[in-house]
């Protein structure tokens, strides 16, 4: 019951209010903004105004790095995901020093990766201030797309689909807390819950996902810890703590450190 209790203090400081921050200084697609704490890997787009009450989103943004000494947040910006309408016009308005930088957006929806329902319910029953997106939804989009083996993009589409900003995967005892924009991991916490079955590709009520004739995510999922942890290195490779884990886990892990070692 404690490891639960602690999963629910995680995330209750995780989803604070969301962070406004007006842009000190732009250049190119980077920008900064002053900000007392921020963490790396948090995502969130800029406003640009218009005139009065009127308003447009113009970026997304990702927080690349953050100085504690000058309280200084660099971003990185990218063409804003959300909200997309081919059948509206778009205007030509350009981010500018000012605009205002929202991050933490979505950070009260949340999505699990469970490898079975027990373990589902007992960790978004212990987390009830957050608003839990059903893996149902999930697995439709997947069938939609093709893909039973769930990929990056897959998760993107989700996120902008359903509004959801933090992304749980429950893997070995541990809870891993990613931005779902990013793909970076937040936090890594420990998750003591037996686990007697694990249902592939997550637990979902939906009885089959379609599949692609061809295609990556088009073949059925064999193994369920491999590909999660494969798809949040690929996405992390720097992070200590994951990579830790990796190497002290089990041994048909360890090619994910030995194929990035080799590169390297």
């Amino acid at each position: 019951m404690k490891y639960i209790f602690l999963i629910s203090v995680l995330i209750l400081e995780l989803f604070g209010a969301v962070v406004k921050s007006p842009i000190t200084s732009l250049d190119g697609n980077v920008a900064t903004i002053n900000i007392e704490k921020i963490d790396v890997g948090m995502s969130g787009f800029v406003v640009h105004k218009l005139a009065d009450n009127h308003s447009s989103i113009l970026k997304n943004i990702v927080v690349k790095s953050f100085d504690e000494t000058t309280k200084t947040a660099t971003l990185e910006l990218s063409d804003f995901s959300g909200l997309r309408n081919n059948s509206l016009p778009t205007g030509n308005w350009h981010v500018e020093v000012g605009d205002i930088a929202i991050l933490a957006f979505g950070y009260t929806r949340g999505f699990l990766i469970a490898p079975n329902e027990e373990i589902y319910h007992r960790v978004t029953k212990a987390t009830q201030n957050l608003q839990w997106i059903h893996p149902d939804i999930f697995a439709t989009i997947l069938s939609f797309n093709g893909h039973p083996t769930p990929l990056k993009e897959d998760f993107e589409k989700f996120s902008d689909a359903t509004s959801v900003g933090l992304l749980f995967f429950y893997l070995d005892k541990r809870l891993f807390t990613l931005d779902a924009k990013s793909f970076e991991i937040l936090n890594i916490s420990d998750a003591d819950l037996l686990q007697d079955s694990t249902q592939l590709p997550f637990y979902t009520r939906v009885p089959k996902i379609d599949a692609s004739w061809w295609g990556e995510g088009s073949d059925e999922l064999e193994d369920y810890e491999p590909h999660y942890y494969e798809l949040m290195f690929t996405y992390n490779k720097n992070n200590t703590k994951l990579r830790e884990i990796i190497k002290s886990g089990d041994e048909k892990l360890h090619y994910l450190l030995e194929n990035f070692e080799t590169k390297e």
